[in-house]
């Protein structure tokens, strides 16, 4: 229990606001002293377990991930998919919220491995991610709201600019190392050309307009990549900071994983059901999760400021491939 109850306040440690103190902010929770608090973190005084219900329910946490009774058991947490209203608000929000914890806690770095789409440079150009939203809810999911509806051009909400543009400044702000495969946007692409071929789209020229984003998202990560930084779409590079090593491997992700790493925890999430996630601190899964990632990296070659001759090849076959299947709807309008 002793052990416990470390753990428990090392994961609420994490996700209490770096501006409050432990005492003040546990103590408003568990109804005691700022004092009573520092005892019960120190191990002089049990938690009761009232106590610890209060604080796993507070915090979100799993108290069966904390027992991890036997090798092979694995809690994670997610958003139940009921408590999406599916706007771009509502999905951006659970993100920021996620990114702003991982922050706070100082000296976070990540590690993803991209599987087709990577949501947070896809936010350099909101109406990417409002298709891409749209297509889960409506197509995927078979939200009864959806059902009636086309694919419609809309300006995107301040709200929903404002959210998408403090998650790529967090997400810009933490060094990462990204692994990308030959299948980048494909998928994507593939979802395009079917809502149009559908005749999904109430405007279908709007489909042009979705690939022209798409080739100016590869202008800018490529140059992201040449400059080995981070930075918003329109905006100045910076002159430090923001560290970006992107890696290229040449056969294919299987899946999309994203491993963090701060002063006091480790954690990974991993992609369920198209765009949702799970996420796990539990210490043998992350390890193994790490592992693997570790080998993906030294399997693969960067293309971060070296190697400009694989990284011109990628982006050159992107852009082709946005270029045939733009070629395709051009003709069909055409006719």
């Amino acid at each position: 229990m002793e052990n416990i109850q470390k753990q428990l306040f090392e994961i609420v440690k994490g996700r209490i606001n770096k501006e409050d103190s432990l005492g003040n902010a546990l103590s408003d929770v568990l109804h005691i002293s700022p004092d009573a608090v520092y005892r019960r973190y120190r191990g002089e005084t049990p938690l009761t377990v009232e106590e610890v219900k209060r604080l796993c329910n507070e915090y979100h946490i799993s108290f069966d991930a904390l027992l991890d009774l036997q090798a092979g058991n694995v809690s994670f947490t997610y958003p139940p998919l009921n408590t999406f209203d599916f706007s771009l608000e509502s999905y951006l929000n659970g993100i920021l919220n996620a990114f702003e914890r991982l922050k706070r806690m100082g000296g976070a770095e990540m590690i993803l491995s991209v599987n087709n789409i990577n949501f947070f440079q896809l936010l350099n150009f909101p109406q990417l991610v409002r298709f891409k939203l749209y297509f889960w809810a409506k197509t995927h999911l078979q939200i009864p709201l959806y059902q009636q509806e086309k694919f419609r051009h809309e300006k995107t909400s301040d709200s929903a600019f404002q959210l998408g543009k403090e998650i790529l400044t967090i997400y810009n702000s933490i060094p990462s190392k990204e692994i990308y495969d030959p299948e980048f946007m494909r998928g994507f692409l593939r979802q395009i050309q079917y809502y149009f071929t559908a005749h999904l789209f109430e405007d279908p020229e709007y489909a042009l307009f979705l690939h022209d984003r798409l080739t100016m998202l590869s202008g800018h990560l490529q140059a992201q990549a040449i400059a080995g930084k981070k930075y918003i779409y329109g905006t100045e590079m910076p002159a430090s900071g923001n560290d970006f090593q992107m890696f290229l491997n040449e056969t294919i992700n299987s899946d999309g994983t994203f491993y963090y790493k701060s002063e006091e925890v480790e954690g990974v999430f991993v992609t369920h059901n198209i765009m949702n996630y799970l996420e796990t601190r539990n210490e043998a899964y992350v390890g193994d999760t790490k592992s693997i990632l570790d080998r993906q990296l030294a399997n693969s070659s960067q293309i971060s400021q070296i190697n400009e001759k694989e990284r011109n090849n990628f982006f050159y076959d992107f852009e082709r491939t946005i270029s045939v299947f733009k070629r395709k709807i051009e003709a069909d309008l055409a006719i």
